[in-house]
């Protein structure tokens, strides 16, 4: 069984980043797919998921190109990688200024990580619209950022979060993980990682105070 954790004992703290960094928009992207002639949208996302599709793309498996031409087979629509990637990207959300300011503050506190699922159609568009709103890196708020496509490996596998462990040294039981995936909390976990789920109703600028974590969320762990 875990010892009762302190927020005093926490160092370090890796995020999850769609959900819980930058605003995800699941009806805007159908909505985009169906304006294409795709008025099937679930049964396409559920042949994508069959396919493992996004999982490879992920992972950095397959290629821009090869994503495309398989999305392309399976929605059965015959249209350009540039609206492709344009109607994709419309999952993508805003960066609400207030989640920013508080990674600026928290990060004299704490050493900040990012591990995330996500593919380079995505990344390069939501880092160029970062560096467009804020006009610096987003890498720059972070010690580390772990891409899953770069890394070769997603969550909730085991080996991603150890990686991010192996690679900082971090010791796990001074390690918060926070994510908007319960399944990715059972993960982090079973590696004694400290892992606060953000449920829907929340928002990561309610877990601290004046740049600090608050006493009570560990206690909802």
């Amino acid at each position: 069984m875990r010892k009762p954790v302190s927020t005093s004992d926490i160092k370090n703290i890796i995020f999850d980043f769609g959900g819980v960094i930058i605003n995800i928009d699941h009806q805007k992207v159908e909505n985009a797919f169906i304006s294409l002639g795709v008025d099937n949208f679930d049964e396409l996302f559920n042949k994508v998921l069959q396919t493992e599709l996004f999982q490879k793309l992920e992972k950095g498996l397959i290629t821009q190109t090869e994503f495309r031409n398989a999305l392309r087979d399976i929605s059965g629509i015959n249209v350009t990688d540039e609206i492709i990637d344009f109607t994709w990207n419309q999952i993508i959300g805003d960066y609400p200024t207030e989640r920013i300011k508080l990674l600026k503050k928290i990060g004299n506190r704490y050493k900040l990580f990012i591990l995330s699922n996500t593919n380079i159609i995505h990344y390069d568009y939501y880092i160029t619209q970062f560096i467009k709103k804020f006009g610096f890196e987003f890498q720059s708020l972070f010690e580390k950022t772990y891409w899953s496509f770069k890394i070769g490996k997603r969550k909730p596998d085991i080996d991603s979060f150890q990686y991010v462990i192996d690679k900082n040294q971090l010791i796990p039981e001074e390690t918060l993980f926070i994510d908007d995936s319960l399944q990715n909390i059972l993960a982090a976990r079973q590696l004694n990682l400290i892992a606060y789920f953000l449920k829907p109703n929340m928002d990561i600028t309610d877990m601290f105070e004046a740049g600090v974590l608050k006493d009570n969320i560990v206690t909802k762990l």
